[in-house]
C-alpha cells in the first residue's frame, strides 16, 4: 500500500506531537536551507525533537519522505488559464517558480511518479482544461503536457546548476565571460567554428527569464501548429 493510502498512527503528544505533515515540513526546511544531502530521517527527527525510530511509524524510509516532499511542493504549483495555451504557460511558469523557491525540487522532478494527492489534483486541473474547453483530443493531451514538463525540467535544472556553480565559484555570468573571453577569441579566430562565432558575437544575450519565455513560446507555437 502506498504512503498516500496508509493511515497515520494515532498521535502521541509525548514527548512531541507528530504527523506526516510536520515531518514533511521539517524535511523541506532542511532541504531548502542545505539541499537534499541535509535530509535524512535522523536529521528530521532531530529537528522535530523526537527519536528517529518514531518516524518509521509514519514512513517506510527516506524514499517515501522524498515522495511526500515533492507532493507537498506540488500544492504550490497552481496553474490556471482560460485557454490551453494559457494553462500550459501557467503550468510551466509556476513549476519553474516552485523549483527556484525549492532548489532541491530540480533534482527530483521527472524522476519520481507524481501520484500524490496534490500532484494528481494539479494534473486534473491541467488535463481538464486541455481536453475540455481547450479542445485537445484525448490522445494528444498527455504528449502535450509531457512536452511542456520536459522543457521546464530541462530549463530549471540548467538554471539551478548555474546558480549552484555561481555560489561555489563566486563567479557570475559576467565574470565567466571575462575569464573565458580570451580563449573563445583565440578559438573563433581559427575559423573552425564560424556559425558559433557569429551567434556568440552578434546574437542578443538575454537573461534566464527572457530565455525561458522565448523557449516556451517556441514550444507552444509548435504545439499549436501540430494541433491546427
Amino acid at each position: 500500500m502506498l504512503v498516500w493510502e496508509r493511515p497515520e498512527p494515532p498521535d502521541r503528544p509525548v514527548p512531541a506531537p507528530l504527523n506526516r505533515e510536520r515531518i514533511v515540513r521539517a524535511a523541506i526546511r532542511l532541504a531548502d536551507a542545505d539541499g537534499l544531502e541535509a535530509v535524512s530521517l535522523r536529521k528530521v527527527a532531530t529537528a522535530l525533537n523526537v527519536g528517529p525510530m518514531r518516524l518509521y511509524g509514519y514512513l517506510a524510509g527516506k524514499e517515501e519522505l522524498l515522495d511526500l516532499m515533492v507532493d507537498a511542493v506540488h500544492a504550490e504549483i497552481r496553474p490556471a488559464g482560460d485557454s490551453w495555451r494559457e494553462m500550459l504557460r501557467s503550468l510551466a511558469e509556476t513549476t519553474r517558480q516552485a523549483a527556484h523557491e525549492h532548489e532541491w525540487l530540480a533534482d527530483l522532478l521527472g524522476g519520481r511518479p507524481q501520484l500524490g494527492p496534490n500532484a494528481l489534483a494539479k494534473g486534473e486541473v491541467v488535463v481538464a482544461a486541455l481536453s475540455g474547453a481547450g479542445g485537445i483530443d484525448v490522445d494528444s493531451v498527455m504528449p502535450v503536457v509531457s512536452a511542456v514538463n520536459a522543457y521546464v525540467i530541462g530549463a530549471v535544472r540548467r538554471e539551478i546548476a548555474e546558480r549552484r556553480a555561481e555560489r561555489a565559484t563566486g563567479m557570475d555570468e559576467k565574470r565567466w565571460q571575462v575569464a573565458l573571453g580570451p580563449y573563445l577569441d583565440r578559438t573563433f579566430a581559427s575559423g573552425r567554428f564560424p556559425a558559433l562565432a557569429t551567434v556568440v558575437r552578434d546574437a542578443a544575450h538575454h537573461d534566464a527569464d527572457h530565455t525561458f519565455r522565448v523557449g516556451l513560446d517556441f514550444l507552444l507555437d509548435g504545439i499549436e501548429a501540430r494541433l491546427v
